[in-house]
This record gives C-alpha cells, structure tokens and sequence, in this order.
C-alpha cells in the first residue's frame, strides 16, 4: 500500500528581515517544489511566513510573494510579540491544515537540506524531529562560549531542552494540537516541545554564516530567553534560594554563638569591618532572593491576566476558505 504524502507547512518567523528575505524566499521555494517534485510531499504544501511586527518592508515583501506564488502564505501580527510567539502563532494557524510541519529561521543559515532527512523520519514514525547543529566552527568564540554556557544553564536548572537546537524542527499535527492545549503565556518552545512528548529523534546539520542582515539575537536578547526558559519551566531557582537561607541562617546562628562565647570570655573588640561584611552581604543576598522571587511573582502575575499570546492583524488569504 502506498504511503500518503504528508501536506508540509513551512513556518518562517519574520522581524525586519526585508534584506534576507528575496533571497532566502527563493531557496525555501526551490526546496519545497524539489520534495514535491521527489514525491516527498503532498503538492497542497505551503510556505507561511509570519511577519512578527516588523518596522521595515518585510510584510510589503511577504505580501508581494504570496501574490506572485500561490506557494507562499503570510500572516501578519499586530505587533512586535518575539520570536517565540511568532513561531507559536504559525504553527496554530496551520495545526488543521497539514500533516507535519518545519519550522526555521529567514536568515538562510540552517541548512534546508536537513528537511529531507527530518521528512524521512517522519515517515519512519517520530513525530518531533530536531534540527541539531553538528558544530559552531562559524561563531566567534564568545558566540560559541555564550551560546553552549545558555544549553548548559538551562540543563543545569532543570529545563528539558536539546542541546544545540534552536527552532528548527519538525512537528506532526498531533503535536501541535498536544502543544495546544498548552496555556501558558510565558512560552519557550525548546523546552515545551520536549514536555510534549510523542516519539523523537535529532538530525544533524551545519549552520552557515548569515547571509544577509544582522541577527537579532544578541547577547541581551539570549540572556533573556535563558531567563524566560528558567522561570517558565523550572522551579530550581526558588528551591536553590530556600537552600542558600537554609546556609545563611546556620552561618548566622553559628555567628550569634561565637558572639556570646566571645563576650562571656571577655574578648570582645569594637570594630566596624566585621559589621560592615556581614551587612553588605546579608543585603546583597536579600536582594538577589528578592529578584529572583519578583521574577516568577512577575511571571504569575502575567500569567493570571491570560492576555493572548499573539493576535493577527493581516493574512495573506481568506481565513474563510478552507482550502488556502
């Protein structure tokens, strides 16, 4: 019996990206009607951009595509809501629409060779397949210091993710309905993916330089997805702090006793360099319980408002028929 050829949607994410964008458009195109041409994929297939409140001409561009090619779709949010939100934001408005779908990065920069491969073990049963970078020979060595340190973090603190991946991964539509049903506000999707379960297997692939553009993701930006990471899926944070007061009030109790030893033995001294330690100190380490406490009060308070996590503005095509 012949296998049904999955209907493939590719979700790209999109901010401010109008001087990489005609040219990786063309590589995405080339790559889709090549699986479709290899009887890889169902020829229903499409390309859906999501333009993540872009301030350039990046939707102009989206929308010039989708109406020179029936291939490329867009959707459009109303604003600026970050990269993870915009790739959430696709793979609902896509869940009943296809069988499997990939999502990557408009920079060019992952390989779109490792479709092939993701495809095929799809067809071999894993649902989740993870794009997985073999090497960072093309970072700089604070690039590759910081990057590997954030997997390592998030590790560390309990956070299920995959080591060296990013965003680029496939998903069946029974996994994107699973992460459906999802409600967080906070999301970061490498850790809730893995959370997801279903059957799963890594593809390996080199990432290239980018082609066009500058990245949007500096070391400010990467320190606050790890933040968002650690805090939306861990709780080790707080139990590390319930630890370091658990150390800090033994060492105080320990002072408090050597102060009284001291003064009944009649070898107290004056002096203010002790007091000073253990005041900056005490303060130092109240303010950091504080902050990371405000971090996930922070958190539930968003979470309680239950705000949506991206709203479309604009799509390329008439959301009223059910074939696009």
């Amino acid at each position: 019996m012949t296998q049904k050829k999955p209907i493939l949607y590719i979700i790209i994410p999109c901010y401010n990206e109008e001087q990489v964008l005609p040219i990786t458009s063309k590589m995405f195109l080339d790559k889709l009607n090549q699986l479709i041409y290899n009887n890889k994929i169902n020829s229903e297939s499409r390309i859906m951009f999501v333009n993540d409140g872009s301030k350039d001409h990046t939707w102009e561009i989206i929308k010039r595509l989708s109406r020179d090619n029936s291939y490329f779709l867009g959707i459009c949010q109303s604003r600026n809501r970050g990269h993870q939100n915009a790739v959430l934001a696709g793979l609902m408005e896509v869940q009943n629409k296809c069988d499997i779908t990939i999502t990557i990065d408009c920079d060019g920069q992952d390989d779109i060779n490792a479709m092939d491969d993701m495809i095929e073990a799809y067809l071999d049963g894993c649902e989740v397949v993870y794009g997985v970078r073999n090497n960072r020979s093309t970072d700089s060595f604070f690039k590759r210091f910081t990057a590997e340190g954030f997997y390592k973090l998030l590790n560390w603190m309990g956070v299920e993710c995959i080591f060296n991946h990013a965003d680029y991964r496939l998903l069946s539509s029974r996994v994107i309905k699973s992460l459906a049903e999802f409600k967080e506000v906070n999301i970061f999707l490498r850790g809730m993916v893995p959370l997801v379960g279903y059957k799963s297997t890594s593809i390996f692939y080199r990432r290239e330089e980018r082609i066009a553009g500058e990245s949007h993701y500096p070391l400010k930006k990467m320190f606050a997805l790890a933040v968002d990471g650690i805090t939306s899926l861990s709780v080790k944070p707080i139990r590390m702090i319930t630890t370091l007061g658990f150390v800090v009030s033994l060492l105080s109790f320990i002072g408090i006793m050597w102060s009284i030893i001291s003064f009944i033995l009649g070898k107290t001294i004056t002096g203010w360099a002790s007091t000073t330690c253990l005041l900056c100190f005490l303060g130092g380490v109240q303010l950091l319980c504080l902050g990371v406490i405000g971090e996930y009060i922070g958190k539930i308070y968003l979470e309680t408002k239950a705000r949506p996590r991206y709203i479309i503005s604009d799509r390329t095509y008439d959301e009223s028929k059910e074939n696009i």
